[in-house]
């Protein structure tokens, strides 16, 4: 598995990511907020803004005492947990991990886009994700919270536009390699589709990655500004 650590490929329509950035903040601030316990009570309401599909479709009675009791206390619209979940992380190293795909890759995607492009983009690869999930699983009684969805988004528009780009990473977390992102997000493609079928850790939401991915790879080619070519080629090539 590669954890990438920084691309070599500068901006080349904006000044600077303002939307990436502020992406990560809002994450940070709704961990710290919800997913540890120095700003009780609003710790007790994480299982409130999470995702659980069962509840979602609308059966909310079916769900067992321990979860029914967690989400209780705070009445929040089950549709909008579609939204609210890929803002919550469960714990510190959930966080880092898609932060630091966020940061690696989308600058470059909101490049593509620009800055309202790429919020947009980035909460429909998020609810695709969430769909993606609910349909795999409908009777799943486990909350989902993450921004893996969304991010696989940012991932699968990557590769779409920069395949050839170098990336520097940590091969299984600690040797530093220079690959072409080609090779970096297929290894990870390729343990999520893995993982989705044959992996037995069921605290993970694959079918959404996976969602979130096919999501990015196709709304990239629809929402990318005019003149922004795709596969690293120039705006002549295209």
């Amino acid at each position: 598995m590669f954890v990438p650590v920084h691309d070599i490929n500068p901006l080349r329509r904006l000044a600077f990511q303002w939307v990436t950035v502020s992406l990560i903040a809002l994450n940070v601030l709704c961990y710290l907020l919800f997913s540890t316990p120095f700003f009780n009570p609003l710790h007790q309401y994480l299982g409130e803004f999470a995702l659980i599909p069962v509840e979602f479709l609308g059966h909310k009675g079916s769900l067992p005492d321990e979860i029914f009791r967690l989400i209780e206390p705070l009445p929040m619209p089950e549709e909008l947990t579609i939204f609210t979940y890929m803002f919550m992380h469960m714990n510190f190293l959930h966080l880092a991990g898609n932060m630091t795909f966020l940061w690696v890759f989308g600058d470059n995607v909101e490049d593509a886009m620009g800055h309202v492009r790429f919020l947009l983009f980035y909460l429909l690869c998020g609810v695709i994700a969430a769909v993606t999930h609910v349909a795999i699983d409908p009777e799943s009684q486990v909350p989902v919270v993450g921004a893996s969805g969304a991010v696989g988004g940012i991932i699968g528009a990557y590769l779409m536009l920069h395949p050839n780009v170098k990336i520097w990473v940590l091969a299984l977390y600690r040797i530093p390699l220079r690959i072409t992102a080609f090779w970096a997000i297929g290894v990870w493609v390729a343990v999520q589709i893995y993982s989705a079928f044959f992996s037995e850790v069921d605290t993970v939401a694959w079918g959404a990655h996976l969602g979130g991915l096919a999501a990015g790879a196709v709304l990239i080619v629809i929402m990318r500004q005019p003149g922004v070519p795709l596969f690293d080629k120039t705006a002549k090539e295209v």
